[in-house]
């Protein structure tokens, strides 16, 4: 019954705004996500999907098709999630994963990955970048087609269908099971300068916004604290990945973790590091220097760490000792952070704003921790004008949570209202 009425609610809101041109809003506190700003009963004025003003509710004087009064509310833009995987549900150990690559179809893996999508949009995350496909080729790219043509609800989608990694260092591995049989990949795999190039040329052929790579693999921590790792990619590998990205005018997100990794992506051109767990203060000055972000991904360390550690890889549990003060240098060293969560890594029931406490919790206040999922992860998808703000111009991506996330991040794990591109998603009535 209530998915019936959720999607009889959202028929019925999809039909009210394509009869309605004009839409105003009236906000009991609005937040200007740049400034830091908290404006009082203010409307903002919709044309169609965008936004085309917004003003003091004393001098709203014109006539509107509907008014949504959001008075009892404080509103901001839709949030950005700038690392998911909408195509897995959750996987702690090697078992999750290879069980959902070895006992789910592609278009099964697709239908769950429908709810993941309404359960991002739901969360009032309404835009996301989704990182790979994990073994289900491009499948990203018909979700993100279905949510643009208006066949199931999601957020705006930017996608990396495959991701590319060498030869055997990625799971499935004939090391876990029989070596006769030719097992699903996660990633597609690559071995040589020529045949990088042709991945990334195949996935922009299929759909790509953004190629991923994965840097690193085999993490470990020496007696002094630091972490290393083993590169997967020769120079002329990355290299050729990074040249064919962008020419193909695509940006590159490197997963990589350790230094090992992470400092020959960024020398390679990758617009992102992922994870990044075990950086240290070259990597920082690298990034800073680069204009390179960082999306940390905090929450999926800290949810598979026991789970692992029991399976003899201990790892996860010692990035999330090292993890508070990794952070607070990355912060006082002007690293561009954006906020990235890889859920998909971690079940999609969980909350998808549990990353906004820790950054508090590690440095941040929390305007800044905002700033990650609004303005930061805009500039990151270089759609500073579109989303990430509320202003004219941009999408009518709008969320609104009862208190105000300035002094307690946690209500944005409690998101009330939700619009996307003009269409109301989620609503307390």
């Amino acid at each position: 019954m209530r998915i019936f009425l959720l999607l009889a609610y959202q028929c019925i809101a999809c039909c009210s705004f394509a009869q309605h041109r004009s839409v105003a809003i009236k906000c009991g506190s609005l937040l200007n996500t740049r400034t830091g700003e908290v404006l009082h009963n203010q409307v903002i004025i919709l044309d169609d999907h965008f936004i085309q003003s917004v003003q003091p509710l004393a001098s709203f004087s014109r006539r509107t098709d509907t008014v949504i009064d959001l008075s009892a509310y404080f509103v901001m833009p839709g949030l950005i999630d700038c690392h998911t995987h909408v195509l897995l549900q959750g996987d702690i150990t090697s078992d999750d994963y290879a069980m959902q690559l070895l006992k789910e179809s592609i278009p099964y893996r697709t239908l769950r990955a429908s709810r993941s999508c309404n359960i991002a949009l739901q969360n009032g995350f309404t835009t996301i970048r989704d990182l790979e496909t994990e073994g289900a080729m491009y499948a990203d790219v018909d979700l993100k087609k279905a949510i643009n043509n208006g066949i199931i609800p999601g957020p705006r989608m930017f996608v990396s269908t495959r991701a590319i990694n060498t030869v055997g260092h990625y799971p499935l591995s004939p090391r876990e099971f029989n070596w006769e049989l030719d097992l699903p990949k996660g990633i597609q795999e690559v071995n040589g300068a020529d045949e990088a190039r042709k991945a990334v040329r195949e996935q922009v052929a299929g759909g790509a916004d953004w190629i991923k790579v994965y840097a690193d693999r085999g993490y470990y921590r020496l007696p002094d604290g630091t972490y290393h790792s083993s590169p997967n990619f020769t120079a002329a590998e990355i290299e050729a990945v990074a040249d064919e990205t962008t020419k193909s005018r695509r940006r590159l997100a490197a997963h990589a973790v350790t230094p090992d990794g992470i400092i020959y992506s960024i020398n390679a051109g990758a617009r992102s590091i992922e994870h990044g767990f075990g950086m240290n203060a070259e990597c920082i000055r690298l990034m800073v220097q680069r204009n390179v972000f960082w999306c940390p991904t905090i929450y999926v360390c800290a949810y598979v760490a026991a789970g692992r550690a029991k399976e003899g890889s201990p790892i996860n549990s010692y990035f999330m000792e090292s993890f508070p003060e990794v952070f607070r240098k990355a912060l006082e060293g002007g690293v561009k952070i954006a906020y990235g969560t890889d859920i998909g890594g971690y079940s999609w029931n969980e909350p998808e704003a549990k990353d906004f406490g820790y950054m508090v919790k590690w440095g941040m206040n929390n305007l800044q921790a905002i700033q990650t999922a609004t303005i930061t992860a805009a500039q990151l998808l270089e759609q500073e004008d579109h989303i990430g703000e509320i202003k004219p111009g941009a999408f009518a991506d709008i969320i609104a949570v009862k208190g105000n996330p300035l002094e307690n991040i946690q209500l944005l794990e409690q998101v009330q209202w939700v619009m996307k591109n003009g269409l109301v998603y989620r609503s307390p009535w």
